[in-house]
């Protein structure tokens, strides 16, 4: 049996098989943004764009697992050019509130 664990902060998440593939994905090209057009072949096996919700429908069942709780969101969406997994936060989207939680390096 393949387990598919992810964990953040020591806290354990357990996406369906389609959003640990959108994940594992993004996590292939961290802090870069990965195109629909790419993504659909990779996860959906389609090499065509049907046309459908369903990229942004699985993004946002991931962002409520892999973001919501923490300090700073992980899965960011890039205008006109893809979703993208981010290993560290923007320093300028940071509030003072957040910056005194996540201490910058």
């Amino acid at each position: 049996m393949i387990d598919r664990r992810v964990e953040r902060a020591g806290r354990l998440i357990r996406p369906p098989l389609r959003e640990f593939d959108v994940l594992a994905n993004l996590a292939r090209v961290c802090d870069r943004p990965m195109s629909r057009a790419t993504l659909l072949p990779a996860v959906w096996r389609l090499d065509f764009d049907p046309g459908t919700n369903g990229v942004e429908v699985d993004m946002s069942r991931l962002r409520a697992k892999a973001d919501r709780g923490f300090a700073w969101p992980m899965l960011r969406t890039v205008k006109g050019q893809g979703h993208a997994l981010r290993l560290q936060p923007d320093r300028i989207s940071l509030t003072p509130e957040r910056a005194r939680v996540l201490p910058l390096a």
